[in-house]
């Protein structure tokens, strides 16, 4: 399922995209833009914005209530499905996907000396190039979706 979101849903944006979504999200596109792009990539509208929903234009869309993210994803947990954790396969920065990098000395300019010494196990954005490991932020990005997801 491919999702666009309004400008008032950047955090659940980022979130979906945790979860390996397709998801829109640019601050920048106004009310027409955002429907408009939804109808060319066949994408349901997650939104917060009523007047969004009302216009005839809009097909698919799922209206979020709350302003918390968790409320946001427990709001979303139908469609989600009930979930085992990350998936990472889409990049949270620009939506690109997700591949297995190679421990090389091109990831060492990326990451920390630490980081680079203590992880194995590396993936990079297509698009941006972003490099991503699992350290204890991921542990508690997990731990927060499968309460939620749950």
């Amino acid at each position: 399922m491919k999702f666009i979101v309004d400008v008032m849903l950047g955090r659940l944006a980022t979130w979906l995209r945790l979860l390996g979504h397709d998801v829109i999200y640019d601050r920048r596109m106004d009310d027409r833009q955002l429907i408009r792009r939804a109808r060319e990539e066949d994408r349901m509208i997650i939104t917060r914005d009523q007047g969004i929903i009302h216009r005839k234009a809009v097909r698919h869309f799922v209206f979020i209530t709350s302003d918390h993210i968790a409320d946001q994803l427990a709001e979303m947990k139908q469609l989600l499905g009930s979930g085992n954790g990350l998936l990472r396969s889409r990049c949270t920065r620009c939506n690109g996907e997700l591949y297995s990098a190679e421990k090389i000395e091109d990831i060492r300019d990326c990451v920390p000396d630490y980081i680079y010494h203590t992880h194995a196990h590396f993936l990079r954005c297509s698009t941006c190039e972003k490099v991503y490991w699992e350290g204890s932020h991921y542990r508690h990005l997990k731990e927060v979706l499968q309460q939620v997801l749950r």
